[in-house]
């Protein structure tokens, strides 16, 4: 499902100036890809590699090649763009449009837009909202937490204690992102996104209370709008008859929308302290992140104790005088 081109003109009609000049655009008319082109190639006749799902950018150098050619080779020259019948096209700098183009533009019915700014903000402008809005997304039952400034997504089955975890670590000073339905996007060098919904935003269902108001409670400082997801924390009870990890050099991983994140599975029981394990494991992240990993270091640590226990041993052995 495409992002309609009207709802693009709202989005950026103040920011970069757009001003439609053909006649009123289909609100089914909607774009497919997050990038966008700029046809030189394509207006000189080589369209093998054409994309035409993408909105057609006409900066000052294609406006000054179509001025160069002559009034009967324009129409054609633009026809190898617009035959493809893109999504519409985008004039930058306030450049005056080339002769012909909205007659052409009409007979393929191809929105034609002006832009007052630069062609480089208009790029910028437009790649930004349609990477938001074409994003994968899904959505993933828990609650996610910035916990100084790593991600977290707190998961478990239903009533385990992740939305009492949250609540613990917001009255601790870190900021609620959602709780319950957090939505997920994966956004350019695959990474995670995570905010919450319209209908909850930065409420919390308590079991035993019912329905708070983060914000309203906390105030402002205790909430954000969406935040990167870079460690899940899975909560699951716990159970004798399960290996939990107890040294950190095999790291679990989680895929979400086909991206890997960091996974650790925590087993609670009655007295377990969840919210300071949660903080531990944002800072663990965190100075695994800045290129220090302490079980990594505590295991080389131990080899060379045993290299040097091994080496002091051989020198006692063959120590007979």
């Amino acid at each position: 499902m495409g992002y309609p081109v009207v709802d693009l003109i709202e989005r950026l009609k103040s920011r970069v100036g757009l001003t439609v000049r053909t006649g009123e655009i289909d609100p089914g008319r909607s774009i497919e890809s997050s990038d966008v082109n700029r046809p030189g190639l394509a207006l000189t006749g080589f369209t093998d590699y054409f994309r035409r799902d993408r909105v057609q950018i006409l900066g000052a150098t294609e406006v000054r090649f179509l001025g160069t050619l002559a009034e009967s080779e324009r129409p054609e020259a633009l026809r190898h763009v617009l035959q493809f019948r893109v999504p519409c096209l985008i004039v930058c700098k306030g450049l005056p449009l080339p002769h012909g183009l909205l007659e052409t533009a009409e007979e393929f019915e191809v929105p034609v837009i002006s832009a007052s700014a630069s062609t480089i903000d208009v790029i910028h402008e437009v790649t930004h909202v349609l990477e938001d809005e074409l994003a994968p997304t899904t959505t993933a039952h828990g609650s996610l937490v910035d916990v100084y400034g790593t991600g977290l997504l707190i998961t478990g089955r239903s009533a385990i204690g992740k939305s009492e975890t949250a609540l613990d670590l917001v009255e601790r000073g870190h900021r609620l992102v959602a709780d319950d339905v957090v939505t997920i996007r994966r956004k350019a060098d695959n990474v995670l996104i995570g905010s919450g919904n319209d209908l909850l935003r930065h409420r919390m269902e308590i079991r035993g209370i019912g329905i708070i108001d983060i914000q309203a409670i906390f105030g402002i400082r205790a909430i954000r709008a969406q935040k990167r997801i870079e460690v899940e924390v899975h909560l699951e009870e716990w159970s004798k008859d399960q290996d939990y990890e107890r040294h950190g050099l095999d790291t679990q991983r989680a895929e979400i929308l086909g991206t890997e994140i960091e996974k650790v599975v925590v087993p609670i029981f009655p007295g377990k302290n969840i919210t300071v394990i949660c903080e531990t494991i944002a800072l663990n992240y965190l100075i695994k992140a800045y290129g220090y990993d302490p079980a990594q270091h505590f295991n080389e640590n131990l080899l060379e104790l045993m290299r040097r226990k091994a080496n002091l041993a051989v020198l006692a052995r063959d120590d007979l005088e």
